[in-house]
């Protein structure tokens, strides 16, 4: 245990050699706790890592990969020369927090309303006339195997073999175990799997009585919104944005709100100027789809601000966020979330394969015992043993391992999918990076329509999808979404080159106006 006296770093520090997390990552959270608990403010300048870790008696390195990994988080901000400070993001955002089993969790903030259950709608109250200008359903993407199909993962890198195996072990479990109706919030042993991995990976205080298993990311979607929304309010939706919510937003009834997105994520001020009293925000901030950005930590904090002030509730989509290219993941809004509005939706479905169906969502602690009487009442339940079989996969170690292997394999193929687009598509294509996700974007050169090379495309076996698919009213961007995780690095140089001529052929043709479509 350290205390810096005369320094900024006032809180004790920690270490337990014993703790199954790294010595970085206790460094990680008891900084990130001391920050949000207010004993670090907006502008206070940390020891030098040189400094801590003696004081710690830990390496150098330990406390220099903790500060980075919070620099990336946008808490902590470093500064050649000048030293480390807290971000001047937090500024007024540091609140108190209170610990809950041992665990340091987001407190209510002094000013902060609690949430009104009493408006909770019924789970089967579904209306499609309320839903304003915008009650057209989107269409479900493409999801061949080809390129550059989006939200795909590296099918033919799954550990097959070994899945064989723990499948057929389960099969040989008491016959009541394996074949009785299961608990309809989820596996008991997978939610505690769940709430483990939110926690030792993602900053995510919770506990398993809070996660609920569905059949995939897009129940979770209906299953929420339909319980949080009432016909007819008003609910923000990022535009461009992800297709499933929208549809799951018009069965409910929502009226939707399009609120543009920019380099930072969601413009909350474009948000509130639309509609100041919403009912729920659904965001994607750690990689925004379709636009493949990371919401500010600005963003994040107006955004759970006009929340707090609407009595409004959150739905966060982390689709894709397990994959990132750069040292650490980025963070989820949940894991800043203060006043407990933010529900947070996972997936299998891109970490392991899309056949499972099975997906899950972390409910704020107020609305715990709302979900369990409505999905009590509402669904069967995902099947229990597909979940029992993540659930061992992920107990044994196997979903860890193959993450990390995913993520290099990802990291690989959006290295050379960058490297043949710079190439060929110059001109046409202005490839956008991303620092994190299955896909990115690239814009299209003024002339090229985004319709017309899709179709050119698609005759050529090749998928890229407009960004005005995702859009609701006139498309701000042409230009196109490109998936690079599910190929190998042959079909990316094979597809960029297929690509590269079908926009030749395109630029070639008489001009015209690329006005985007209208959903």
């Amino acid at each position: 245990m350290v205390k810096r006296a005369a320094g900024a770093l006032l809180h004790a520090i920690e270490i337990d050699q014993d703790s199954p997390r790294t010595l970085s990552a206790q460094i990680t959270m008891s900084i990130r706790d001391i920050v949000l608990e207010g004993g670090l403010r907006a502008g206070d300048r940390l020891p030098s890592t040189r400094t801590l870790a003696r004081d710690l008696g830990v390496s150098r390195t330990t406390v220099v990969e903790a500060f980075e990994k919070l620099v990336a988080e946008g808490l902590l901000v470093s500064t050649t020369g000048a030293g480390t400070f807290v971000s001047e993001a937090l500024q007024g955002k540091a609140e108190p927090l209170a610990a809950v089993n041992g665990q340091s969790r987001p407190a209510p903030r002094a000013n902060a309303r609690a949430p009104k259950r009493a408006r909770v709608a019924s789970c089967f109250a579904h209306s499609r006339g309320a839903a304003g200008r915008w009650n057209t359903f989107g269409e479900r993407l493409p999801h061949q195997v080809r390129a550059f199909t989006t939200a795909l993962p590296a099918l033919d890198l799954f550990p097959l073999a070994l899945w064989a195996r723990q499948n057929a072990r389960h099969w040989r479990n008491p016959r009541d175990v394996i074949l009785g109706y299961g608990d309809p919030s989820g596996y008991a042993p997978l939610r505690r799997a769940i709430a483990a991995h939110l926690k030792a990976t993602h900053g995510i205080p919770c506990e398993a009585e809070q996660i609920f298993v569905t059949n995939g990311a897009q129940q979770a979607f209906h299953l929420i919104t339909s319980v949080i929304v009432q016909p007819g309010e008003k609910a923000w939706i990022e535009n461009p944005g992800a297709i499933g919510a929208r549809n799951a937003l018009l069965a409910a009834g929502a009226e939707l709100v399009p609120v543009r997105v920019d380099r930072e994520g969601i413009d909350v001020q474009h948000g509130l100027r639309s509609a100041p009293e919403f009912r729920l925000a659904f965001v994607t901030p750690v990689h925004q789809q379709p636009m493949a950005v990371t919401m500010s930590l600005a963003r994040r904090f107006a955004l759970l601000d006009a929340a707090d002030n609407a009595d409004a509730w959150i739905i966060e989509d982390d689709f894709d966020g397990e994959f990132y290219y750069g040292n650490h993941r980025l963070p989820s809004l949940k894991s800043v979330d203060r006043t407990g509005r933010v529900f947070y939706v996972g997936t299998f479905s891109k970490t392991l394969f899309p056949a499972l169906r099975l997906g899950y969502f972390l409910a704020p602690e107020s609305m715990v015992d709302v979900f369990q009487a409505a999905i009590a009442a509402y669904i069967p339940g995902a099947p229990s043993n597909t979940q029992a079989l993540v659930a061992d996969f992920m107990e044994e170690g196997h979903y860890a391992t193959h993450i990390r292997r995913m993520r290099r394999v990802y990291l690989e193929r959006y290295d050379a999918f960058m490297e043949c687009a710079r190439s060929r598509l110059g001109g046409l294509l202005d490839v956008q990076p991303t620092d994190a996700g299955l896909h990115t974007i690239g814009l299209l050169a003024p002339g090229l329509v985004d319709t017309d090379v899709e179709a050119g495309a698609a005759e050529r076996n090749i998928t890229v999808t407009p960004i005005s698919r995702f859009s609701i009213g006139r498309s701000r961007e042409n230009g196109l979404l490109m998936g690079f995780s599910g190929i190998d690095r042959g079909a990316i140089t094979t597809g960029v080159n297929t690509l590269a001529r079908v926009l030749e052929k395109q630029a070639s043709k008489p001009v015209k106006e690329s006005t985007g479509r209208k959903r």
